[in-house]
């Protein structure tokens, strides 16, 4: 018999990723019942691509589901969908998904010039202004 909790998810909320007061994207959220663990997926405006993997997005058990937003863009490839860990040098793909990006982050929030970070965890059914870093918690 297997100790692993049997998947019980279910969608849990969104965040909706705004840009002087417009929509440009978003974030859903599920959740599992058993052991509370979220699974996310961005859905970017205007982007109609089906994703590469099957079943519940999921990061390492050591991350936390964030959205990083670049300062330097705007639009739809200004903010991405990753898996930010508590502290230390972090790589994640661009929103072109090939272009490396390397970060610090200190408690699960990202320290950089040019990007800025929020978590999903405490932004569920939140609609977030990403023009300003004031809004996110």
């Amino acid at each position: 018999m297997s100790t692993i909790p049997e998947n019980k998810v279910v969608y849990f909320g969104v965040i909706n990723i705004n840009e002087n007061n417009r929509t440009i994207g978003a974030v859903d959220i599920w959740r599992n019942v058993i052991d509370k663990k979220l699974y996310c997926e961005e859905k970017r405006l205007g982007i109609l691509e089906i994703v590469d993997y099957i079943g519940m997005p999921s990061i390492p058990d050591d991350q936390e589901w964030a959205v990083a937003i670049n300062r330097n863009r705007a639009g739809k490839e200004r903010w991405k969908l990753i898996g930010i860990i508590k502290d230390g040098r972090l790589s994640f793909l661009d929103t072109d998904d090939e272009t490396s990006v390397e970060v610090q982050v200190s408690d699960y929030k990202i320290v950089d010039d040019n990007w800025w970070s929020f978590l999903v965890s405490k932004n569920v059914n939140r609609s977030i202004e990403i023009t300003n870093e004031a809004n996110p918690m």
